[in-house]
């Protein structure tokens, strides 16, 4: 059996904070004095961000950050992950950096760093969050993100619950984004349905969708996916958690895959769910059945639905081959 430490590939969809290692979460409640806060006891998005919004104060200075992006980056060599693209919404911690702008500057130089150490290349996706961010601060959020683009922020997503918040108000920021060269990585066809995966692809002319996976109860959503070469960064031990599908038995990741639609597979959230993913590969292994030419598939959508350079995409997907051939 191939090892699918060894298979090269790429993490797409990974909240930055929340792949943070369980260890540092407690070693940072330590030193601030107060219990680790709680990682479980969820089963909806609403107890999930209750969780959440327990952790986000940990972090207390820069230096935290600088380790949580070396650890995040050394995880991910660990796990045979050679391009990683987190997500990263600099708001909570203004009072840490003093602007978003300072806040981005650090993050991406530690990740330039860590990646230069680990052998991964690191890029980035600046976040909106529908429920929270107007569509005006959209904007700002997604013009902040083109003056970094350079520098390594290369997608603009769309976080949050999707219930009563559809991405069509946000379509002026992440027309702003893509005219500027950044990839449209909005999350959609999670909590919501099809409507929801439709409004991305159509009003913000999504490149990946982070998640998605609810457009498989629209056949002719699922095919329009097919002809216009989205992939869906697919995440399935988070919906299981957050009761998206009721089981992993009934997760449409392999019916999804059957009809052509490009895959990824990711953690999301590794310190709340639980998985890396490689461990996510894993499971669609023994889980889901997925042959290796289908997991070499999901590692390929992983290179090329992202923005890596194309000399780190051709050396990757060489690898991929490799391993295939072995």
């Amino acid at each position: 059996m191939r090892d699918l430490r060894e298979l090269p590939k790429g993490h797409l969809h990974l909240h930055l904070e929340l792949g943070m290692r369980p260890s540092t979460l407690a070693a940072f409640a330590a030193r601030n004095g107060v219990p680790t806060p709680r990682t479980t006891g969820f089963n909806e998005f609403g107890g999930f961000g209750d969780v959440v919004v327990g952790i986000l104060p940990m972090f207390q200075g820069v230096a935290d950050f600088d380790r949580l992006v070396d650890e995040v980056v050394e995880d991910a060599a660990n796990e045979g992950i050679v391009y990683l693209e987190p997500s990263f919404y600099p708001y909570p911690y203004l009072e840490i950096f003093g602007s978003a702008e300072a806040a981005w500057e650090a993050i991406i130089a530690r990740g330039e760093q860590a990646g230069a150490r680990h052998g991964v290349t690191v890029r980035w996706m600046a976040a909106v969050d529908r429920v929270l961010d107007t569509p005006e601060f959209a904007i700002e959020i997604a013009k902040t993100a083109v003056r970094y683009h350079d520098a390594g922020i290369v997608g603009l997503g769309l976080h949050n619950d999707e219930n009563g918040f559809p991405p069509e108000p946000f379509v002026e920021a992440f027309r702003y984004a893509k005219d500027a060269g950044l990839l449209s990585t909005p999350h959609a066809g999670e909590l919501d349905g099809p409507a929801s995966v439709r409004g991305a692809i159509e009003t913000l002319d999504a490149d990946r969708l982070q998640h998605g996976v609810r457009a498989i109860e629209d056949p002719a959503l699922v095919e329009a996916l097919v002809l216009r070469g989205t992939t869906l960064d697919v995440c399935p031990t988070s919906n299981l958690q957050l009761s998206v599908v009721p089981s992993l038995a009934e997760h449409p990741l392999p019916a999804l895959l059957a009809a052509g639609v490009r895959c990824s597979i990711n953690a999301d959230d590794p310190l709340i769910f639980g998985p890396g993913c490689l461990e996510e590969y894993e499971l669609c292994r023994e889980t889901f059945g997925l042959t290796d030419e289908q997991l070499a598939a999901c590692a390929r959508a992983s290179i090329t639905g992202g923005a890596a350079p194309a000399e780190v995409q051709a050396r990757a997907l060489a690898g991929i081959d490799a391993w295939l051939a072995a």
